[in-house]
């Protein structure tokens, strides 16, 4: 098994609030993987007296241990009760009703000899190689499916649309969200690698359509996951007149991760 992992933050002036881990057991017959992408507040008006890179840690610590050590469990409800824990952390504290409490996207996932299960919530990307070099990437694109004018303000789319019923949900203090996640599982032969990426990484084909998801792990395998970052960076660097950017940031946290089985 090869595990290869990189993150750059958006810019050095703020923390990068990406968080990503895996875990292999003892027995090194499985193992799991962990990728978050937190949320950024508007003018760090969240209601709570925590970074968002507390939240992640504190919620991805949780899912790397429960995601090893609670087989019993199914993929949803290890978020759900990860999410429980984070949030009793600091809710004598903090505004956790507040619709920018800190929040973040999740990917899980996780391996043993008979099959490889799979959690996704919100825009990050989970892609799984087949032994023949197919990719099927794993995706939740609620997000995608909104009006334009839905998103045009943050205001606009903590009151309407998000963790809202029509609209899109992330891992914040509400333990219930774990049942919007997309799941499923693979039969563990079908597969031959997994990859993370937060959306500062998937850039690279989901803006700048420099290549389809099967190139994106390609890239992975052949340069690693920073090879990735850097080309991602480059390509920010060159749209200068924001023809692919657009309204969005032009540096975001990247996280990219890799595992071949």
């Amino acid at each position: 098994m090869r595990i290869e992992l990189a993150t750059a933050p958006g810019s050095s002036e703020r923390p990068n609030e990406d968080w990503a881990s895996t875990a292999v057991p003892a027995a090194g017959r499985g193992g799991a993987l962990v990728l978050l992408d937190g949320v950024t507040p508007p003018q760090d008006d969240d209601g709570c007296v925590h970074t968002v890179p507390w939240f992640t840690a504190r919620l991805g610590g949780a899912l790397v241990e429960l995601s090893a050590s609670r087989r019993d469990l199914t993929l949803s409800e290890i978020l759900a009760e990860s999410i429980r824990r984070t949030a009793d952390a600091h809710r004598s504290s903090c505004d956790l009703s507040h619709p920018r409490t800190p929040q973040a996207t999740a990917v899980l996932a996780r391996w043993d000899q008979e099959r490889v299960e799979h959690l996704v919530l919100s825009d990050s990307a989970l892609l799984v190689e087949a032994p023949d070099g197919t990719v099927r990437p794993l995706l939740d694109d609620r997000l995608d499916r909104l009006p334009p004018g839905l998103l045009a303000s943050e205001e606009i789319a903590d009151t309407r649309a998000r963790n809202k019923e029509g609209g899109f949900f992330t891992a914040a203090a509400d333990p219930l969200v774990s049942s919007r996640a997309v799941t499923g599982e693979t039969p563990r032969q079908e597969v031959r690698a997994l990859a993370a990426l937060t959306d500062g990484a998937s850039r690279w084909t989901e803006k700048f359509r420099e290549g389809d998801w099967t190139d994106t792990v390609k890239v992975l395998r052949q340069e690693g996951p920073q090879g990735l970052i850097d080309r991602v960076r480059d390509l920010e660097r060159a749209d200068v007149d924001r023809v692919h950017l657009r309204r969005g940031k032009r540096h975001d946290d990247a996280t990219a991760l890799l595992v071949e089985l």
